[in-house]
C-alpha cells in the first residue's frame, strides 16, 4: 500500500488562487466601481452626517444653521464652522434653494444652500454625486428636514 502524500498539490493551490481572484474581481464591480465608488460613498456618508449635525445644531441653538455647497469647487461649508472637500472623483451636482438665500455681496451661482430651522425643517435639497454608472443622493426634505443617503444607479 502506498502512503498518501501530505499537503495540497499545485494544482489544487493554482485553482484556488484562481477562484479567489475571480470572486474578488465581481465584489470590487459589484459595489461600486472600486475606488471611485468607495470614495463617493464615503463623501456622501460624511456631507449627510454633516447636515444632520447642522440641523442638530439649530434645533437645539434655536438659530438657522446653513450648509453650503459649492459643486464647482468641490467644499463645503456647515455650521459651527466646519467645512470641508466633496471627493475629486466623478459629478458633483447640487439641486436646490440657491441664490436667493444668500446675504448681499455673497451671491455666486456656483453655490447652493440647505438652511435648517429651529423647528427641525429645512429649505430641502439634493446633492447628487456620480461616477461610472452610479452614485449616491444625499436629499434633505424640506418639510421634516430629514438628511437621507440613498444609493442610484444611472445605467439606462
Amino acid at each position: 500500500m502506498r502512503p498518501r502524500p501530505l499537503g495540497f498539490s499545485l494544482l489544487e493551490m493554482i485553482l484556488v488562487m484562481a477562484l479567489i481572484a475571480a470572486a474578488s474581481v465581481l465584489a470590487v464591480a459589484a459595489f461600486g466601481g472600486g475606488m471611485q465608488g468607495t470614495k463617493l460613498r464615503n463623501g456622501a456618508k460624511n456631507i449627510a452626517a454633516q447636515m444632520r449635525f447642522a440641523r442638530a445644531v439649530a434645533i437645539s441653538s434655536g438659530q438657522p444653521q446653513d450648509v453650503v455647497i459649492d459643486p464647482v469647487a468641490r467644499q463645503w461649508q456647515g455650521a459651527n464652522g466646519r467645512s470641508g472637500k466633496l471627493p475629486a472623483v466623478g459629478e458633483v451636482v447640487f439641486t436646490g434653494a440657491r441664490a436667493s438665500q444668500f446675504e448681499p455681496g455673497e451671491h455666486n451661482d456656483t453655490k447652493g444652500m440647505v438652511r435648517f430651522f429651529a423647528d427641525g425643517a429645512a429649505t430641502g435639497g439634493r446633492l447628487r454625486m456620480l461616477a461610472n454608472d452610479g452614485g449616491w443622493d444625499v436629499d434633505v426634505g424640506w418639510l421634516t428636514g430629514e438628511v437621507r443617503l440613498k444609493r442610484v444607479q444611472t445605467t439606462p
